[in-house]
């Protein structure tokens, strides 16, 4: 063995390799390597044009700023466009009912038989009226001449003025007595009062009908109107003759032209809402009385404060907005809303052209709080 040799402690056969202690100098180089980088990228930070890293009241004020967006209110002249659901009816339509009892002994026409005006529809069993008028057509003949020989004895002074006068009424009464039964033997046939279409009958031949019997509906196919109701809202801005769009759903998705034909004047007093009549300008083949229709209703341009519908708030206390004041903070306002339009609702009450209101931005924001305002 050499004098420089180390010699190697002993280790059983089997077992594990003993480990050795790490020397403090091999973390020498790793050092000195590290140490001119970090020198380096100081330097340079510290020699570059605004490298200086944002200090904590900055990073601060960052964090806390509440972003909001906002428009500016201002008033525009706008219509609206409301669709209303209906139904067509017949605005000409006559119930014929029966003026005197009988049987009837004629009704040629039925649902859906086109009539003309005087054309004979229903008739009723007339013998024993016809008996009787002829009998009072008799009685006013004989009144008749009972005058004229009675004025031949006045004239000879046979008979008295008295017993003149009393023939004279009876002449008249004769006469009464034949119109009357004249007007009841009228009763007996029914003619249709316009050019129109069958849509009830109610009765056959043979029946016996009592008067005030229902006997046929005619209505002039002609005079087809749609009735729709509309909110109090709108009906101030509709006046008759304004246009309107008509679908009919039975007859596909087109649109038909229409017109205001009457607004009534009473409103219905649980919805509020009041009727309005259309009429087709040209009624397509097809429509029917009773059918389904949607009606768009176009209001007249007027002058409204619209917000975004999303602006406005509501709490238990009612409706209101969020305004950014001049100082940047944001303030609670009480408004009170009109009519929605799209996305847009109206305000009656609590806002001014020019006001700035908050759109977006609601989460945290709170009376008095500082709010930066930011694109929509």
């Amino acid at each position: 063995m050499t004098g420089d040799a180390v010699p190697k402690p002993f280790r059983a056969p089997g077992a594990a390799e003993p480990v050795r202690p790490r020397r403090a100098g091999t973390r020498k180089p790793l050092l000195h390597a590290v140490a001119p980088a970090a020198i380096l990228a100081a330097t340079l930070i510290g020699c570059s044009p605004g490298g200086d890293p944002p200090s904590s009241a900055s990073r601060e004020r960052g964090a806390l700023d509440h972003l909001v967006a906002t428009i500016v209110v201002e008033r525009a002249a706008t219509t609206s466009s409301h669709e209303r659901p209906g139904s067509l009816r017949h605005r000409r339509q006559v119930r014929l009912f029966s003026q005197e009892e009988g049987r009837i002994t004629a009704l040629d026409v039925f649902e859906g038989d086109m009539v003309r005006e005087g054309e004979v529809l229903v008739a009723l069993e007339d013998d024993i009226l016809q008996a009787e008028l002829d009998k009072a057509r008799a009685t006013l003949a004989q009144a008749e001449l009972d005058v004229g020989r009675l004025e031949d004895l006045v004239s000879k002074r046979a008979a008295s003025d008295a017993e003149l006068s009393q023939a004279r009424t009876a002449v008249a009464v004769a006469r009464g007595d034949v119109r009357l039964l004249e007007t009841r033997l009228a009763f007996t046939r029914m003619t249709a009062p316009f050019d129109g279409v069958v849509t009830e009958r109610l009765v056959e031949p043979g029946d016996f009908v009592s008067r005030n019997t229902h006997l046929l509906t005619i209505a002039d196919p002609q005079s087809l109107v749609a009735e729709v109701y509309a909110s109090e809202l709108i009906l101030p801005r509709m006046k008759v003759g304004d246009p309107a769009q008509l679908r009919i759903d039975a007859l596909g998705g087109a649109a038909f032209p229409a017109r205001i034909l009457r607004i009534h004047p009473s409103l219905e007093q649980t919805s509020r809402q009041g009727i309005v009549e259309l009429t087709l300008e040209d009624p397509p083949p097809g429509v029917k009385a009773g059918q389904f229709v949607r009606v768009t209703l176009e209001t007249a341009a007027v002058e409204r404060l619209l917000i975004p519908f999303r602006a406005l708030r509501r709490d238990r206390d009612g409706e209101l907005v969020w305004l950014i004041t001049e100082e940047g903070q944001a303030s609670r306002r009480k408004v009170r809303s009109g009519l929605q339009i799209a996305d847009r609702i109206e305000i009656l009450e609590g806002l001014v052209a020019g006001d700035r209101v908050i759109t977006r931005g609601f989460l945290g924001l709170s009376e008095g709080k500082t709010v930066k305002v930011v694109p929509e």
